[in-house]
C-alpha cells in the first residue's frame, strides 16, 4: 500500500463578496472591512454578502498518483489547491501534505518582481527546503527548460506571463518536490511549451511524485491523469478513473444547456443585459440540433434590454465533446457594433460553412455593456454534427485528429534526376 501524500477533510472556504470584489489594495480597505464584519456579527443583515468557494470536500491522495481535478470556472478547484498549497486558510476542516510541495497556481506567484530571474530560482528552492548546491545542480536543466537564457539577469517584474508560467512551472517540476500541484496557468503558454510540461509532469510521476492537476483540457486530463474528481459549486460531485471523471463533467454540461436560462445556476453578469433563449438554425433556417459539415449555420440568442443600453459586444465559444474550444465568433473580431438596440431583441451569428468534425458540441454566450460582463452562460447550446458535405468525398476526419476542417487540395509534381533527384 503506498503512503498518503494528501488527506483532507472536510474542507470549506468562505469568502465575503465585497472583499473578492475589492480585495485590499490599502490600509483603510482592510480597516474597513474588520468594521463590516464587526458589524454584520452585531446584528447587519450579511448572508447575501457570503459565498461558499468550497463545501465539505474530503479525499485522500496516494503517493505518485495523477489526480485531474475538473470543473467549471468558480466551482472551487483553484481554491482547494491553495489551501493544500497553505496559500489560504481553510475556514473548516483541515489537510495534511506530506513531503515537499511544488505549486503553480498563478501567474508570478512565489516570485518576488524585483528579483532577477536567476535570484527568485535559488529563493523558490530555498523556500522548499533545499540546500544551495542541489540548486546548483539542477539549475541548468531549469534555464534550459524554460528557454529564458537571454533574460536570465532580467527582474521578473520585466516578464512577459509567458516567460513566468515557463520559469515557474520548471523551478516547480525541477527542484524535486514530493507533490507537484498545477493549476490551469499552463494555458497562458504556447502550444508546444505545453506539451513540454505535459511531458514533464508524466517524467515526475514515473518517479513516484504525486501530482494535482487542473485543466479545462479534457484530452490532457484523460491522457495524464489516472483518477479524476470533479468539483460543482464548491462541492465534490464525482472522484473515481479520470476518464469517468471526464464523463460525468461533459453530462453535468449537457445538462445545464438544457436548464432554462432563468434556473441555470452557472449564469454570471450584472444583469443589466440579458439572454432569454437560443437557437441553433441549420442551411435552410430551421431549428434544429443536428447541422451538416460544409452547410450554412446560424446561431440565434433573444435578448432582453433591462437599462436601454445602446451598444453592447457578444461573442461565443464552441467545445467539442473532450471540452476543447474549437471556434469564437465575437463581434469585436468582425468589426460589428451593435448599436440602436431595442428593449427585446435577437441577435444572429451566420456561418456560412460549417468547419467542424463530426460530433456533439456546446456553446458558451457572454455579453458587455461597457466594458462589464451584462450576462455570461456558459452552456446554452448542444448540437451535433452528424454528416459532412466539406469535402467532395462526403467523408470527415475524427474528432480526435482534428478540432476543424480547412478547405484543401492536394496536387503531385514528378522529378527527374536533372532536377537534383538522387538516384534510388
Amino acid at each position: 500500500m503506498s503512503a498518503t501524500a494528501i488527506r483532507a477533510e472536510a474542507l470549506s472556504k468562505k469568502y465575503r463578496l465585497s472583499v473578492l470584489r475589492r480585495g485590499h489594495d490599502t490600509l483603510r480597505d482592510l480597516i474597513s472591512d474588520r468594521v463590516r464584519g464587526l458589524m454584520s456579527r452585531n446584528g447587519e443583515r450579511s448572508g447575501e454578502d457570503i459565498i461558499w468557494a468550497l463545501r465539505d470536500v474530503s479525499l485522500e491522495i496516494p503517493e505518485g498518483q495523477i489526480v485531474g481535478v475538473i470543473g467549471r470556472n468558480g466551482a472551487g478547484k483553484s481554491t482547494l489547491l491553495k489551501i493544500l498549497s497553505r496559500i489560504t486558510e481553510p475556514t473548516e476542516g483541515r489537510a495534511e501534505i506530506r513531503g515537499r510541495v511544488g505549486s503553480l497556481l498563478e501567474v508570478g506567484t512565489g516570485f518576488h518582481p524585483e528579483l532577477t530571474g536567476r535570484e527568485n530560482i535559488y529563493l523558490n528552492g530555498a523556500i522548499l527546503g533545499m540546500r544551495k548546491r542541489e540548486i546548483d545542480r539542477k539549475f541548468d536543466e531549469i534555464v534550459g527548460f524554460a528557454e529564458i537564457d537571454r533574460f536570465l539577469d532580467t527582474p521578473v517584474k520585466r516578464y512577459s506571463s509567458g516567460m513566468h508560467v515557463r520559469l515557474a512551472f520548471a523551478v516547480a517540476a525541477h527542484l524535486e518536490p514530493d507533490i507537484l500541484l498545477v493549476d490551469e496557468v499552463l494555458a497562458v503558454g504556447d502550444v508546444a511549451f505545453q506539451r513540454k510540461c505535459m511531458g514533464k509532469m508524466s517524467s515526475v510521476a514515473q518517479e513516484g511524485r504525486t501530482i494535482l492537476f487542473v485543466s479545462h483540457n479534457m484530452s490532457a486530463i484523460q491522457n495524464l491523469c489516472n483518477r479524476g474528481i470533479v468539483i460543482s459549486q464548491g462541492r465534490m460531485v464525482f472522484d473515481g478513473p479520470a476518464g469517468q471523471a471526464v464523463t460525468e463533467y461533459l453530462q453535468d454540461l449537457t445538462r445545464s444547456a438544457e436548464s432554462p436560462f432563468e434556473e441555470n445556476p452557472h449564469r454570471r453578469g450584472d444583469g443589466s443585459f440579458r439572454f432569454t433563449g437560443a437557437r441553433v438554425l441549420d442551411d435552410t433556417g430551421r431549428e434544429s440540433s443536428f447541422l451538416v459539415a460544409g452547410q450554412a449555420a446560424s446561431f440565434e440568442f433573444t435578448y432582453e434590454n433591462r437599462i436601454g443600453a445602446r451598444s453592447v459586444q457578444m461573442a461565443f465559444t464552441l467545445y467539442n465533446q473532450l471540452g476543447t474550444a474549437v471556434a469564437n465568433f465575437n463581434m469585436d473580431l468582425t468589426g460589428y457594433v451593435a448599436e440602436g438596440l431595442g428593449p427585446q431583441g435577437k441577435f444572429i451569428c451566420r456561418v456560412p460553412t460549417l468547419p467542424l468534425p463530426l460530433g456533439e458540441y456546446r456553446g458558451a454566450v457572454a455579453v458587455s455593456v461597457g466594458g462589464r460582463t451584462a450576462d455570461l452562460l456558459p452552456n446554452v447550446l448542444v448540437f451535433t454534427v452528424e454528416s459532412s458535405t466539406f469535402f467532395p468525398t462526403g467523408r470527415a476526419p475524427s474528432p480526435q485528429y482534428s478540432a476543424c476542417l480547412v478547405t484543401h487540395d492536394w496536387r503531385h509534381e514528378p522529378t527527374s534526376l536533372a532536377d537534383g533527384a538522387m538516384p534510388g
